[in-house]
Protein backbone atom coordinates (compact mmCIF):
# COMPACT_ATOMS: atom_id res chain seq x y z
CA UNK A 1 0.00 0.00 0.00
CA UNK A 2 1.12 3.56 -0.66
CA UNK A 3 0.09 6.79 1.00
CA UNK A 4 -0.37 8.68 -2.26
CA UNK A 5 -3.20 8.72 -4.73
CA UNK A 6 -2.78 6.49 -7.78
CA UNK A 7 -1.98 8.20 -11.04
CA UNK A 8 -5.09 9.17 -12.98
CA UNK A 9 -5.89 7.19 -16.13
CA UNK A 10 -4.19 8.74 -19.13
CA UNK A 11 -6.53 7.43 -21.82
CA UNK A 12 -5.63 6.35 -25.34
CA UNK A 13 -2.50 7.91 -26.78
CA UNK A 14 -3.08 11.10 -28.74
CA UNK A 15 -0.14 12.80 -30.48
CA UNK A 16 -1.56 16.27 -29.91
CA UNK A 17 -1.93 15.62 -26.17
CA UNK A 18 1.13 13.37 -25.86
CA UNK A 19 2.98 15.42 -23.26
CA UNK A 20 -0.13 15.90 -21.16
CA UNK A 21 -0.94 12.19 -21.25
CA UNK A 22 2.55 10.97 -20.40
CA UNK A 23 3.15 13.65 -17.76
CA UNK A 24 -0.14 12.63 -16.19
CA UNK A 25 1.19 9.14 -15.63
CA UNK A 26 3.63 10.60 -13.09
CA UNK A 27 0.96 12.43 -11.10
CA UNK A 28 1.08 9.83 -8.34
CA UNK A 29 4.84 10.03 -7.83
CA UNK A 30 5.28 10.42 -4.05
CA UNK A 31 8.51 12.44 -4.28
CA UNK A 32 7.40 15.95 -5.26
CA UNK A 33 10.78 16.95 -6.73
CA UNK A 34 11.01 13.78 -8.82
CA UNK A 35 7.45 14.36 -10.03
CA UNK A 36 8.25 17.94 -11.04
CA UNK A 37 11.47 16.98 -12.85
CA UNK A 38 9.91 14.11 -14.79
CA UNK A 39 6.84 16.16 -15.73
CA UNK A 40 8.97 19.00 -17.06
CA UNK A 41 11.30 16.57 -18.85
CA UNK A 42 8.38 14.95 -20.65
CA UNK A 43 6.86 18.27 -21.68
CA UNK A 44 10.15 19.63 -23.05
CA UNK A 45 11.13 16.35 -24.74
CA UNK A 46 7.78 16.04 -26.53
CA UNK A 47 7.91 19.71 -27.54
CA UNK A 48 11.41 19.18 -28.96
CA UNK A 49 10.33 16.15 -31.00
CA UNK A 50 7.41 18.08 -32.47
CA UNK A 51 9.41 21.26 -33.03
CA UNK A 52 12.08 19.57 -35.18
CA UNK A 53 9.78 16.92 -36.65
CA UNK A 54 12.07 14.14 -35.46
CA UNK A 55 11.90 11.09 -37.75
CA UNK A 56 12.06 7.45 -36.60
CA UNK A 57 15.46 7.12 -38.28
CA UNK A 58 16.81 10.17 -36.48
CA UNK A 59 15.47 8.90 -33.17
CA UNK A 60 17.16 5.53 -33.75
CA UNK A 61 20.42 7.33 -34.57
CA UNK A 62 20.11 9.25 -31.33
CA UNK A 63 19.61 6.05 -29.35
CA UNK A 64 22.69 4.54 -31.01
CA UNK A 65 24.69 7.67 -30.17
CA UNK A 66 23.73 7.47 -26.49
CA UNK A 67 24.45 3.74 -26.40
CA UNK A 68 27.90 4.36 -27.87
CA UNK A 69 28.45 7.12 -25.32
CA UNK A 70 27.82 4.62 -22.54
CA UNK A 71 30.14 2.07 -24.13
CA UNK A 72 32.90 4.71 -24.36
CA UNK A 73 32.78 5.31 -20.60
CA UNK A 74 34.99 3.33 -18.24
CA UNK A 75 36.98 3.69 -15.02
CA UNK A 76 39.22 6.42 -16.46
CA UNK A 77 36.86 8.12 -18.91
CA UNK A 78 33.35 9.53 -18.52
CA UNK A 79 31.93 10.20 -21.97
CA UNK A 80 28.52 11.25 -20.62
CA UNK A 81 30.15 14.00 -18.55
CA UNK A 82 32.01 15.05 -21.70
CA UNK A 83 28.73 15.14 -23.64
CA UNK A 84 27.10 17.25 -20.94
CA UNK A 85 30.11 19.57 -21.01
CA UNK A 86 30.19 20.19 -24.78
CA UNK A 87 26.44 20.86 -24.80
CA UNK A 88 26.91 23.52 -22.13
CA UNK A 89 24.59 21.70 -19.73
CA UNK A 90 27.30 21.18 -17.11
CA UNK A 91 28.14 24.88 -17.11
CA UNK A 92 24.57 26.09 -16.73
CA UNK A 93 23.80 23.56 -13.97
CA UNK A 94 26.95 24.53 -12.08
CA UNK A 95 26.32 28.26 -12.52
CA UNK A 96 22.66 28.13 -11.47
CA UNK A 97 23.53 25.95 -8.49
CA UNK A 98 26.34 28.26 -7.37
CA UNK A 99 25.52 31.87 -8.22
CA UNK A 100 28.36 34.30 -7.58
CA UNK A 101 26.14 37.31 -6.95
CA UNK A 102 27.31 37.53 -3.33
CA UNK A 103 30.99 38.03 -4.12
CA UNK A 104 31.88 34.36 -4.04
CA UNK A 105 34.28 32.87 -6.57
CA UNK A 106 32.61 31.77 -9.77
CA UNK A 107 32.09 28.06 -10.25
CA UNK A 108 32.67 26.05 -13.38
CA UNK A 109 32.57 22.49 -14.66
CA UNK A 110 34.27 19.60 -12.91
CA UNK A 111 35.14 17.94 -16.21
CA UNK A 112 35.58 14.26 -17.05
CA UNK A 113 39.03 13.72 -15.51
CA UNK A 114 38.29 13.95 -11.77
CA UNK A 115 38.16 10.18 -11.65
CA UNK A 116 40.65 9.14 -8.98
CA UNK A 117 41.26 10.36 -5.43
CA UNK A 118 43.90 13.06 -5.20
CA UNK A 119 46.79 12.17 -2.86
CA UNK A 120 47.09 14.23 0.31
CA UNK A 121 50.04 16.58 0.14
CA UNK A 122 51.64 19.07 2.52
CA UNK A 123 51.57 22.82 2.01
CA UNK A 124 54.13 23.81 -0.58
CA UNK A 125 54.54 20.29 -2.02
CA UNK A 126 54.84 19.72 -5.74
CA UNK A 127 52.02 17.86 -7.42
CA UNK A 128 54.38 16.91 -10.25
CA UNK A 129 56.21 13.71 -9.30
CA UNK A 130 58.19 13.31 -12.51
CA UNK A 131 61.94 13.45 -12.10
CA UNK A 132 62.62 15.35 -15.33
CA UNK A 133 59.57 17.41 -16.21
CA UNK A 134 59.98 19.71 -19.19
CA UNK A 135 57.30 22.21 -18.26
CA UNK A 136 57.74 25.67 -16.77
CA UNK A 137 57.95 25.43 -12.97
CA UNK A 138 55.07 27.22 -11.31
CA UNK A 139 53.95 28.26 -7.85
CA UNK A 140 50.23 28.61 -7.11
CA UNK A 141 49.14 30.41 -3.97
CA UNK A 142 45.74 31.31 -2.63
CA UNK A 143 43.57 31.98 0.39
CA UNK A 144 40.12 30.60 1.14
CA UNK A 145 37.75 33.06 2.82
CA UNK A 146 33.98 33.30 3.17
CA UNK A 147 31.86 36.12 1.77
CA UNK A 148 32.37 38.09 5.00
CA UNK A 149 36.15 37.90 4.53
CA UNK A 150 36.75 35.41 7.35
CA UNK A 151 39.34 32.69 6.63
CA UNK A 152 38.13 29.12 6.24
CA UNK A 153 40.74 27.31 8.29
CA UNK A 154 41.30 23.69 7.37
CA UNK A 155 39.46 23.90 4.05
CA UNK A 156 40.37 21.04 1.71
CA UNK A 157 41.66 22.26 -1.64
CA UNK A 158 41.62 19.50 -4.25
CA UNK A 159 43.62 20.29 -7.39
CA UNK A 160 44.18 18.43 -10.65
CA UNK A 161 45.48 19.50 -14.04
CA UNK A 162 46.93 18.56 -17.41
CA UNK A 163 50.67 18.66 -17.97
CA UNK A 164 52.79 20.85 -20.25
CA UNK A 165 51.69 18.68 -23.19
CA UNK A 166 48.01 19.02 -22.36
CA UNK A 167 47.52 15.49 -21.03
CA UNK A 168 46.21 14.13 -17.72
CA UNK A 169 47.76 11.21 -15.84
CA UNK A 170 44.82 8.93 -16.73
CA UNK A 171 45.64 9.53 -20.40
CA UNK A 172 49.24 8.39 -19.88
CA UNK A 173 48.99 5.14 -17.87
CA UNK A 174 52.40 3.64 -17.22
CA UNK A 175 54.11 6.71 -18.65
CA UNK A 176 53.80 9.02 -15.62
CA UNK A 177 53.48 8.30 -11.89
CA UNK A 178 50.02 7.29 -10.72
CA UNK A 179 47.89 10.31 -9.76
CA UNK A 180 50.48 12.74 -11.01
CA UNK A 181 49.52 16.44 -11.10
CA UNK A 182 46.86 15.90 -8.47
CA UNK A 183 46.89 16.93 -4.84
CA UNK A 184 44.67 17.42 -1.82
CA UNK A 185 45.86 20.31 0.35
CA UNK A 186 44.65 21.59 3.71
CA UNK A 187 44.43 25.37 4.14
CA UNK A 188 46.17 26.76 7.23
CA UNK A 189 44.55 28.74 10.05
CA UNK A 190 44.50 31.83 7.85
CA UNK A 191 42.90 29.91 4.97
CA UNK A 192 46.10 29.97 2.91
CA UNK A 193 47.37 27.22 0.61
CA UNK A 194 50.17 26.86 -1.91
CA UNK A 195 51.63 24.19 -4.14
CA UNK A 196 54.26 23.75 -6.83
CA UNK A 197 53.45 22.46 -10.28
CA UNK A 198 54.10 23.14 -13.98
CA UNK A 199 52.21 25.61 -16.13
CA UNK A 200 49.45 23.60 -17.85
CA UNK A 201 48.93 23.70 -21.59
CA UNK A 202 45.70 24.09 -23.52
CA UNK A 203 44.51 20.76 -24.89
CA UNK A 204 41.90 18.96 -26.93
CA UNK A 205 39.23 16.95 -25.16
CA UNK A 206 39.07 13.28 -26.27
CA UNK A 207 37.81 13.10 -29.86
CA UNK A 208 38.03 9.36 -30.49
CA UNK A 209 34.50 8.70 -29.23
CA UNK A 210 30.91 9.74 -29.92
CA UNK A 211 31.39 13.25 -28.52
CA UNK A 212 34.35 13.81 -30.83
CA UNK A 213 32.23 12.73 -33.80
CA UNK A 214 29.52 15.15 -32.72
CA UNK A 215 31.98 18.04 -32.65
CA UNK A 216 33.37 17.09 -36.06
CA UNK A 217 29.88 16.86 -37.55
CA UNK A 218 29.05 20.35 -36.29
CA UNK A 219 32.34 21.99 -37.26
CA UNK A 220 33.32 22.76 -33.68
CA UNK A 221 36.88 22.57 -32.37
CA UNK A 222 37.62 20.35 -29.34
CA UNK A 223 40.08 22.59 -27.50
CA UNK A 224 40.08 23.80 -23.91
CA UNK A 225 41.95 26.84 -22.62
CA UNK A 226 44.84 26.08 -20.25
CA UNK A 227 43.66 25.72 -16.66
CA UNK A 228 44.06 24.15 -13.25
CA UNK A 229 41.03 22.56 -11.58
CA UNK A 230 40.28 23.35 -7.94
CA UNK A 231 37.55 22.02 -5.71
CA UNK A 232 37.19 23.53 -2.24
CA UNK A 233 35.18 21.91 0.52
CA UNK A 234 34.81 22.16 4.27
CA UNK A 235 32.02 21.57 6.80
CA UNK A 236 29.69 24.54 6.81
CA UNK A 237 30.49 25.83 3.33
CA UNK A 238 29.08 25.16 -0.10
CA UNK A 239 31.52 23.01 -2.04
CA UNK A 240 33.02 25.07 -4.85
CA UNK A 241 34.30 23.59 -8.11
CA UNK A 242 36.22 26.09 -10.18
CA UNK A 243 39.14 26.66 -12.56
CA UNK A 244 42.24 28.83 -12.55
CA UNK A 245 42.74 29.86 -16.20
CA UNK A 246 46.09 30.92 -17.62
CA UNK A 247 45.90 34.45 -19.03
CA UNK A 248 46.91 34.57 -22.67
CA UNK A 249 46.05 30.94 -23.33
CA UNK A 250 44.49 30.10 -26.70
CA UNK A 251 40.75 29.32 -26.66
CA UNK A 252 39.80 31.53 -23.72
CA UNK A 253 37.03 32.91 -25.94
CA UNK A 254 35.97 29.56 -27.42
CA UNK A 255 36.44 26.91 -24.74
CA UNK A 256 34.95 23.63 -25.98
CA UNK A 257 33.02 23.01 -22.74
CA UNK A 258 32.03 26.65 -22.03
CA UNK A 259 34.00 26.66 -18.78
CA UNK A 260 35.80 30.01 -19.05
CA UNK A 261 34.58 32.92 -16.95
CA UNK A 262 36.39 36.24 -17.03
CA UNK A 263 36.82 36.37 -13.26
CA UNK A 264 38.75 33.10 -13.23
CA UNK A 265 41.55 34.22 -15.58
CA UNK A 266 44.84 35.06 -13.85
CA UNK A 267 48.29 36.18 -14.92
CA UNK A 268 51.05 33.62 -14.42
CA UNK A 269 53.84 36.14 -13.87
CA UNK A 270 57.53 35.31 -14.23
CA UNK A 271 59.58 35.52 -11.03
CA UNK A 272 63.38 35.66 -11.28
CA UNK A 273 64.61 35.43 -7.69
CA UNK A 274 67.17 32.68 -6.97
CA UNK A 275 66.97 33.13 -3.19
CA UNK A 276 63.19 32.90 -3.09
CA UNK A 277 63.23 29.96 -5.50
CA UNK A 278 65.69 28.12 -3.25
CA UNK A 279 63.50 28.84 -0.21
CA UNK A 280 60.43 27.47 -1.99
CA UNK A 281 62.25 24.49 -3.47
CA UNK A 282 61.48 25.46 -7.03
CA UNK A 283 63.68 26.04 -10.08
CA UNK A 284 64.50 29.64 -10.95
CA UNK A 285 63.00 31.47 -12.77
CA UNK A 286 59.44 30.30 -12.16
CA UNK A 287 55.89 31.40 -12.86
CA UNK A 288 53.52 32.49 -10.10
CA UNK A 289 49.74 32.69 -9.99
CA UNK A 290 47.77 33.89 -6.97
CA UNK A 291 44.15 32.75 -6.81
CA UNK A 292 42.11 34.03 -3.84
CA UNK A 293 38.95 31.96 -3.35
CA UNK A 294 35.74 33.16 -1.72
CA UNK A 295 33.20 30.54 -0.68
CA UNK A 296 29.64 30.67 0.60
CA UNK A 297 28.56 29.54 4.02
CA UNK A 298 25.76 27.02 3.93
CA UNK A 299 25.02 23.30 3.66
CA UNK A 300 27.87 21.25 2.26
CA UNK A 301 26.96 19.92 -1.16
CA UNK A 302 27.41 16.23 -1.79
CA UNK A 303 30.25 15.71 -4.24
CA UNK A 304 29.45 13.57 -7.27
CA UNK A 305 32.49 11.46 -6.63
CA UNK A 306 34.08 9.98 -3.55
CA UNK A 307 34.36 12.33 -0.59
CA UNK A 308 37.68 10.95 0.68
CA UNK A 309 39.77 12.86 -1.85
Amino acid sequence: MTDHAPAPPTGPFDAERSAEIVAGSFAGTPDARLRAVLTSLVRHAHAFVKDVGLTPGEWAAGIRFLTETGHASDATRQEFVLLSDVLGVSSVVETLGNPADDGSTESTVEGPFHLVPSPRRATGDSIDEREAADGEPCLVTGRVVDTAGAPVAGALVDVWQADEEGRYDVQRPGDVPDRNLRGLFTADEDGRFRFRTVVPRHYAIPTDGPVGRLLAATGRHPHRAAHIHLQVRSPGIRTLTTHLFVAGSPHLDSDAVFGVKAGLIREFTTVDDPALAAELGIANPFRHADFPITVRRGPTRTCRRRADR
